[in-house]
Order: structure tokens, then C-alpha cells, then sequence
């Protein structure tokens, strides 16, 4: 699954309507092009193609008073909105996700009820510890990894990885079980990740 897809359906859902502009101003503003591939003619691309796929509706707009020519701007449809929280789910949930999609899916978390997001994480650490399991059942790290030659290096970098992501994952947890942050559900003010209109982007 590609980060991108989230990520841009993603920011046309926080604006309700947006051009691609927008979306590359979002992205950039939220530092994916460092971190994803999401580069402004793989965004332009992922808005007209997910335009055609159905998940994306297409507004014709006028060219504005300056001249230019015309813009479109798009919205997100039922069958949209359905495929951003199915991805999002999956991003929170899988172990195994590349840290681009996980980037993005904690980038769109509140958009989901809090016990939901715990939820979800907790399947995430159930799955890391599995993925730690695959290794220690046949690599002893207390033993360090000379005792399998160089090869061994590949095992001890699996098994830190999956410590490192559930240390991670355990910590998110117990911020969002401490009342961090403001979720779907609860009707505060969420914090805005996007630019308004005009205003000048730090990081462009």
C-alpha cells in the first residue's frame, strides 16, 4: 500500500474541497516530502487518478479574477471516505507497515474515536511481538549476534527493530490513555494541520 493515497485523501478531507496546490502545500507543510514520496507530480497524479477510480470527485472551478488558467478542485466521495479509514485502520494496526504509511496514518489518528486508535495499536504490539518471536525462536540476542558470524548482525537488527517500535508503541499508547490529543469522538477542538488559504507555508 503507498502512503501517498492516504496522505492525499487525507488532506482533501480536512479542507472538505481542495486543489492540488492545497494538497502539495499540506504535504509539505507536514515535512512528507522528506519523509514519504510524496513529490508534486506523484500528488498531482494521485489526484487525478484517484479522481477516476471514484474516490476522488472532480470540481471544474473558474479561473480566478488574476487570470490563469482554470483550477480543479476535488472532494472526497462516499466510496472515499470508506477507502481513507479502511487504510488508516490497516496503517495503525500491521506491524510490518513502512514508516512512511505509519507517518501518515499517525498524521490522520484522531480522525478516529480514541478507544479505537488503542485498540488498534494494541494489535500493532501483539504483531510486533510475533514478529520478535520469528526471530528469538531460533536466535538467542542475549548472545549477541558473532555466535551466527556477520549473518548474525541481520537477526540482531530484527530483533532491536521490533523492541524499538513497541517501546515506540507502548509510549503513544499510554499518552492517548492519558487524555493526550482530541479524537473523533469527543467534540474538542482538534488541531489544524492545515494551512488556510494565502497563508504562507514555513517549510515550502
Amino acid at each position: 500500500m503507498s502512503a501517498i493515497r492516504l496522505l492525499v485523501l487525507g488532506a482533501v478531507r480536512q479542507h472538505g474541497r481542495a486543489h492540488g496546490y492545497q494538497v502539495r502545500n499540506d504535504l509539505e507543510y507536514w515535512g512528507a516530502h522528506e519523509w514519504s514520496n510524496t513529490k508534486p507530480g506523484s500528488i498531482y497524479h494521485a489526484l487525478k487518478q484517484m479522481a477516476k477510480q471514484g474516490v476522488l470527485h472532480a470540481h471544474e472551478v473558474a479561473p480566478s479574477a488574476a487570470g490563469g488558467p482554470p483550477r480543479t478542485e476535488y472532494e472526497v466521495t462516499d466510496a472515499g471516505r470508506e477507502e481513507y479509514f479502511r487504510l488508516l485502520r490497516q496503517a495503525l494496526a500491521a506491524h510490518d507497515q513502512k514508516a512512511d504509511l505509519l507517518s501518515a496514518a499517525i498524521g490522520f489518528m484522531v480522525d478516529l474515536p480514541r478507544e479505537e486508535v488503542l485498540g488498534l495499536l494494541r494489535q500493532r504490539l501483539a504483531g510486533l511481538a510475533g514478529w520478535r518471536s520469528a526471530v528469538t525462536d531460533h536466535y538467542t540476542p542475549e548472545g549477541g549476534p558473532e555466535a551466527l558470524g556477520h549473518i548474525g548482525e541481520i537477526m540482531h537488527r530484527w530483533v532491536h527493530s521490533a523492541d524499538a517500535e513497541a517501546e515506540w508503541t507502548r509510549g503513544l499508547i499510554a499518552r492517548i490513555e492519558g487524555g493526550a490529543y482530541s479524537f473523533a469522538d469527543e467534540g474538542g477542538a482538534p488541531f489544524v494541520g492545515v494551512l488556510a488559504e494565502g497563508q504562507e507555508n514555513p517549510y515550502a
